[in-house]
């Protein structure tokens, strides 16, 4: 069980929400990503600076710019043969760092009912506040019901999260083959099945997601509870419909998440501050919708 989580974070103190950033090694340091697909995506993002950084690493990075990060590993161990870096150990990080970190845990949806049986431990005993999927790595439709529904059930349930990658992935690429990684998981369309069937569920649309960016925003403006976050592209590469949503119908729902560590919030933000966003929206993506839908503040 993690221990007191102090010291409390102050959100109005906060300068940003990063609702996305990875847990990559663990303390004994073993990574979630094999060698080949670990080092090919370093080169697909053109990664500067230190590519694991640890828990504790992470949370000092935050707290020295004033913003507190959602962090989590994936779980894909059934695709990969890779297991992941502990669901407990990033929670007892966050508990911690809880000025500034904010847990996250990813369970591989082919583990079934033990999978599920942990979701239920990791929210109750260990304040886990969300879950990370990526269907592609690990090689599920989210809208497969003999899959994953009985996780988006406890989920829903608990009144936590939803993440789920959307659009293509740096993992495996540039790998022969992708490293079997299949980008077709990953449409966003396959997560509207899930909001209808899940009506109360909180879920994000993580990224811009290429080839489906129509989709995504069709989903988020049709879907109350999907929200989207910007992380993995710099802005400057930002569509054009993205941007227009995110300052119109969209911008209670869109989030700022940066991907780190293979994309910094330092060169996020800096490239953000270029786009043609409406002063009143850039509080609401830079923090304000996390902090609603994190349940930081009052609705």
């Amino acid at each position: 069980m993690s221990p007191a989580a102090t010291p409390a974070m102050n959100v109005d103190e906060l300068v940003a929400i990063d609702v996305h950033t990875h847990a990559e090694v663990s303390s004994k340091g073993h990574s979630s990503l094999d060698d080949d697909l670990h080092d090919a995506s370093s080169a697909y993002f053109k990664v500067e600076g230190k590519r694991k950084p640890t828990l504790e690493e992470t949370a000092r990075y935050y707290r020295e710019r004033r913003m507190a990060a959602v962090i989590f590993t994936v779980d894909a161990e059934s695709a990969t043969g890779t297991a992941p870096v502990p669901n407990e150990e990033v929670a007892e990080a966050a508990a911690a760092n809880a000025d500034v970190l904010i847990p996250f845990a990813s369970i591989d949806p082919f583990r079934g009912k033990a999978g599920v049986k942990q979701a239920r431990r990791l929210v109750e005993e260990y304040g886990v506040k969300g879950f990370k999927f990526h269907p592609s790595i690990q090689g599920f439709f989210p809208n497969d019901r003999s899959v994953a529904y009985d996780l988006f059930e406890v989920i829903e349930e608990t009144g936590t999260i939803a993440l789920f990658h959307t659009g293509q992935t740096g993992i495996g690429a540039g790998v022969p083959g992708g490293g079997g990684i299949r980008l077709k998981y990953s449409n966003p369309l396959h997560v509207d099945d899930v909001a209808a069937d899940f009506p109360h569920l909180k879920i994000i649309l993580a990224h811009p997601s290429f080839p489906w960016q129509d989709e995504a925003l069709a989903v988020a403006t049709h879907k109350p509870g999907v929200h989207i976050d910007l992380s993995g592209w710099s802005p400057k590469y930002f569509p054009p419909q993205l941007v227009q949503y995110a300052n119109t119908l969209l911008k209670d729902k869109v989030l700022f998440g940066s991907d780190f560590p293979v994309l910094t919030p330092d060169r996020w933000l800096a490239d953000f501050d270029k786009l043609t966003i409406k002063d009143e929206v850039k509080p609401k993506i830079l923090k304000e919708n996390a902090a609603r839908l994190l349940g930081l503040t009052t609705p």
